[in-house]
């Protein structure tokens, strides 16, 4: 693992990395042998000890009705438990903190680990001893030992067997801190594999953010559209000559409105309410001289919401979408209507037709589907988008976060 992606020791580790466990035991939030790490289990195995000592000392106390000694045995049994578990993980707190380079390090760690079953011993030992030699003949005195033992012909300790050391070690290792090298050496691993994960993810991010810019270009001037205009304006050149200059003052604002100016990053995917409505009423406009007398539009806007920021070509859509599948269709005059308010933090912007109404599949199109696809990307959960039916109005509506705009 590379020294720039080792950990912090003194901040929490990232969510994905942390060892699974109870919630409870939150020094697992931090890298394994740090000082936080170290002081939170501290709190946890001291507060366990220090009740397990309490009740060794009600009950020695209540045998031998002599409390001092009962707590001298309680205290001798606190501190040695508390060197037990703590003198590992605090010999390779300091081993970590040194920063030694990795193999050096966790050569280190795992010596502290041995010393600390090494110093282990030395405090079981001596806890014990103190039981034996104060507790243990008090009890056997008041008769509450069922053996007694004859302490000037009380044999000499046994010597330790290799199975009871090991048995020993085991237990030293499991309650100072040895479950922690598991933890330890897989630590790098998991945060190499976070590292990977974000990498992957902002890869697949700038991978989206691509396609959603080149659809966007592409969107900016539909050909299709482009060629009917065309078409439609040489068809009235010869018949109705104002009428195409009309049409061509609004195909080039049109054009001059969507035609995206030349910006770098993440400035190709920002615009304001201000321009989308241009690109509206400027199409409008042109579908006004294609349709004739059957076409009329509003906008309802507050001048002070032109200002905010509005993903580009979503509302467009919208409008082409009420053009193509509730105006055209429809014989007769039919009108479209855009209204934009802001309250509560939230901005609505919806836009309403007369025309032939909701049929089956039709909010199933691709140009729908760009609009929840970009509202999903840019803003999550926080925006909503609807398409109903309403007083014989198709209304199809937007709602954004004011606050969290792109």
């Amino acid at each position: 693992m590379s020294e720039s992606r080792r950990p912090s020791l003194d901040r929490p580790l990232p969510p994905e990395v942390v060892a699974g466990g109870s919630r409870w035991l939150g020094w697992r939030a931090y890298p394994v042998y740090s000082w936080p790490w170290l002081w939170r289990r501290a709190l946890v195995f001291a507060a366990v000890i220090g009740l397990f000592a309490a009740f060794s000392a009600l009950g020695t106390g209540a045998a031998l009705k002599d409390w001092g000694t009962a707590l001298a045995g309680a205290a001798h049994l606190f501190v040695a438990f508390l060197v037990i578990s703590q003198a590992g993980p605090l010999l390779a707190c300091l081993a970590r903190r040194a920063r030694w380079p990795l193999r050096i390090e966790r050569v280190a760690v795992v010596g502290a680990i041995l010393a600390g079953i090494a110093l282990s011993f030395v405090a079981d030992r001596w806890a014990s001893g103190y039981v034996e030699r104060e507790i243990k003949p008090a009890l056997e005195q008041r008769g509450n030992v069922q053996v007694v033992l004859r302490r000037a012909e009380a044999p000499e300790p046994p010597t330790l067997s290799p199975a009871n050391a090991l048995l020993l070690a085991a237990i030293y290792a499991l309650l100072g801190g040895g479950l922690g090298l598991r933890a330890y050496f897989a630590e790098p691993g998991r945060l190499a594999e976070l590292a990977r994960e974000r990498e992957l993810r902002e890869l697949r991010r700038r991978e989206r953010e691509a396609d959603l810019r080149l659809s966007l270009l592409q969107a900016q001037v539909e050909p299709h559209f482009l060629f009917n205009s065309l078409a439609s304006l040489r068809a009235l050149i010869r018949s109705d000559p104002a009428r195409a200059e009309r049409g061509l003052d609004a195909l080039v604002a049109h054009l001059r409105a969507t035609i995206p100016k030349l910006r770098e990053g993440e400035g190709a995917l920002q615009s304001t309410l201000g321009q989308q409505l241009d690109i509206c009423t400027s199409y409008l406009d042109l579908m006004q001289v294609r349709m004739g007398d059957r076409l009329r539009y509003a906008v309802e806007l507050d001048p002070a919401l032109r200002a905010l920021p509005f993903p580009p070509l979503l509302l467009i859509s919208l409008v082409e979408n009420a053009i193509k599948h509730g105006i055209e269709p429809k014989r007769g005059l039919g009108e479209v209507r855009i209204e934009a308010h802001a309250q509560d933090g939230r901005l609505r912007i919806r836009v309403l037709d007369d025309g032939a109404g909701l049929r089956a599949g039709l909010g199933a199109g691709v140009g729908l589907a760009n609009v929840r696809e970009q509202l999903a990307l840019r803003y999550g959960e926080q925006a909503r988008f609807s398409l109903g039916a309403r007083d014989g109005l198709t209304r199809a509506e937007i709602e954004i976060p004011l606050e969290t705009q792109a």
